[in-house]
């Protein structure tokens, strides 16, 4: 029997800190990703924590080069600190770590 994921919460701790937490999977990964561009959209988001982020899948991913792009679009760069292992290997097995801002190829 599968469990229900994690509610995931955004909110912003500190000036220019948005912070994830709970389960960014299938299930949250909409809900985040609105409530994240809302905090964007603001435009003085500079870096995404995702310490609190429990479990995490290709969906997360979307949302994380979502965001980056959001900011891309917006002539910033948006900074991720403490990126779950398993969307760290997904950004590498998806070849998009630099799209993410982590150490990577370059893109072709």
């Amino acid at each position: 029997m599968a469990t229900a994921a994690a509610p995931v919460q955004v909110s912003t701790p500190a000036p220019g800190i948005l912070a994830m937490s709970g389960d960014l999977v299938f299930a949250t990964a909409a809900t985040a990703l609105a409530q994240a561009r809302a905090y964007l959209a603001r435009g003085d988001v500079t870096t995404l924590d995702l310490s609190g982020v429990s479990a995490s899948d290709s969906a997360g991913l979307g949302v994380l080069l979502a965001l980056c792009r959001a900011a891309r679009v917006r002539g910033a760069a948006l900074q991720i600190t403490a990126m779950p292992a398993t969307l760290q290997a997904l950004a590498q097995l998806g070849e998009v770590e630099v799209l993410l801002g982590m150490p990577g190829k370059k893109p072709a």
